[in-house]
């Protein structure tokens, strides 16, 4: 019987043979990058000699926990390899990413990386980005009127669906670690993502969105057939 982390974690192993010594790693948030961290200090504690930047307080902590050697992005510099998952992989290697909410810091750690390499199970590829929510972080200031601007903005861009204030399990508004808050744009389909992007992006209020267009340059899927790997003109 496979389990269901399984080609997570077959992803994540296959990613971590582009790791080498010396490099300066963007260390991704989420079920499928704690694999990754993970084995990623199984060969730090056999000396690989990394340089860790966690996305996310939760991944900084588990490195920390697990003996792998970290700094800020700033210390760091510019990175060679960027590691994290998807909650979606288009055509063109697009992606929409946010869904545990570190969308902002993982967007920041992948645009400093010479290369961004995604990992996920198979089931993360789609025809057509939008039934995963897009994520948008928004300031927490007149987030009434952000929402519905957001709104209308994804109409224009040719979208239909619910924009939705985030909330944790206690009802609570879910805070980013910026202290910002999420939208949840329930989409469905999204035609255009780059026309979208731009909508989204004039938005006063809106930090970031949860598209990742352009950045991925590497997408490693793991399914019960093996290991796919894609590059943008493979898909």
């Amino acid at each position: 019987m496979v389990h269901a982390e399984d080609p997570k974690r077959r992803a994540a192993a296959h990613a971590l043979t582009y790791v080498t010594d010396g490099m300066r790693l963007g260390l991704g948030t989420g079920s499928t990058a704690r694999h990754f961290v993970e084995l990623l200090a199984e060969k730090v504690h056999a000396g690989l000699n990394i340089l860790g930047v966690p996305t996310s307080e939760q991944t900084l902590s588990q490195a920390v926990s697990l003996g792998v050697p970290i700094a800020t992005l700033d210390e760091a510099g510019p990175l060679d390899l960027c590691i994290d998952g998807a909650d979606e992989v288009g055509p063109g290697l697009a992606l929409i990413k946010g869904g545990g909410g570190a969308l902002l810091r993982e967007k920041i750690v992948a645009s400093a990386a010479r290369e961004m390499v995604v990992i996920a199970d198979s089931s993360k590829k789609v025809a057509v980005l939008g039934r995963f929510p897009l994520p948008i972080e928004v300031v927490d200031f007149g987030v009434a009127s952000i929402e519905r601007h957001v709104a209308e903005a994804v109409r224009k861009a040719g979208c239909e669906g619910p924009v939705k204030l985030r909330r944790d399990g206690d009802g609570h508004p879910f805070v980013t670690d910026q202290g910002h808050l999420i939208l949840d744009a329930h989409l469905g389909r999204i035609p255009d993502p780059a026309a979208l992007a731009r909508a989204v992006e004039e938005v006063a209020g809106v930090v970031e969105h949860g598209l990742f267009l352009g950045l991925a340059r590497r997408v490693v899927l793991a399914g019960t057939d093996g290991i796919t790997v894609l590059e943008p003109g493979s898909f």
